[in-house]
């Protein structure tokens, strides 16, 4: 097996950084955003690959597909994204253990709640800030600053919030709490119902949230009326 040297290791820094903040990419994507030869991109991919770090998958479906396989994507593994993860998971999950144990349910939900608080409270901020943008890209902004990568994508029913990296992914996945409640902090900010798909603290690659626009609400309510 190739050991890295010390000249490959920070461009594999630059190329799950890449992955984190921009999502699934192909080594093709890699290599323009960075700068680099397809060949030395895809050698380091497959040393990552090997590592554990990144795992390739078949892309999703959009669209009509031309002819040919559709280039692989790499994603960050769970490993992958402990290197952007803080040092503070097995603290905080060992206080919440205590909390549940001394609390109850009722005392992690409050706790959840209070974190998650940090929505509704720099929404009208940002939202303030950045007149021309949706309040899913306002969202994202929010999101982004708090250590999330975010982005919002349109989908066919409304946007799409993405969230490419947690960084509480780990005690998340004990405590589905947290997510709870930052699902019912959007949803109250944006006055809509919002639909959790996804989450890397269930092994999803990504968190997404879709927020169905109002058009699409009131046909869907039509349809089951």
């Amino acid at each position: 097996m190739e050991l890295p040297t010390e000249c490959d290791q920070p461009t594999r820094q630059r190329v799950a950084q890449s992955i984190l903040v921009n999502g699934a990419s192909t080594a093709a994507a890699l290599a323009e955003r960075l700068e680099l030869t397809p060949a030395a991109v895809r050698r380091h991919l497959d040393q990552m690959v090997a590592d554990g770090a990144l795992v390739a998958r078949d892309p999703r479906p959009v669209g009509s597909r031309g002819r040919g396989r559709p280039a692989k994507v790499f994603v960050l593994t769970e490993r992958g994204r402990d290197a952007f993860d803080q040092q503070y998971d097995d603290l905080a999950t060992e206080a919440l253990r205590f909390l549940a144990e001394t609390g109850g349910d009722a005392a992690v939900r409050a706790f959840a709640d209070r974190r998650a608080s940090f929505i509704e409270k720099r929404f009208p901020e940002v939202q303030a800030a950045n007149p021309e943008a949706s309040p899913a890209q306002v969202l994202a902004s929010i999101f982004t600053a708090e250590g999330y990568a975010a982005a919002v994508h349109e989908i066919p029913v409304g946007e799409e919030l993405c969230q490419q990296h947690c960084p509480v992914s780990h005690v998340a996945h004990e405590f589905p709490q947290l997510c709870e409640a930052e699902t019912e902090a959007i949803s109250r900010v944006l006055g809509t119902h919002v639909q959790r798909l996804a989450t890397i603290a269930h092994g999803d690659g990504v968190c997404t949230t879709c927020i169905p626009t109002v058009h699409s609400i009131q046909k869907k309510e039509q349809v089951t009326s």
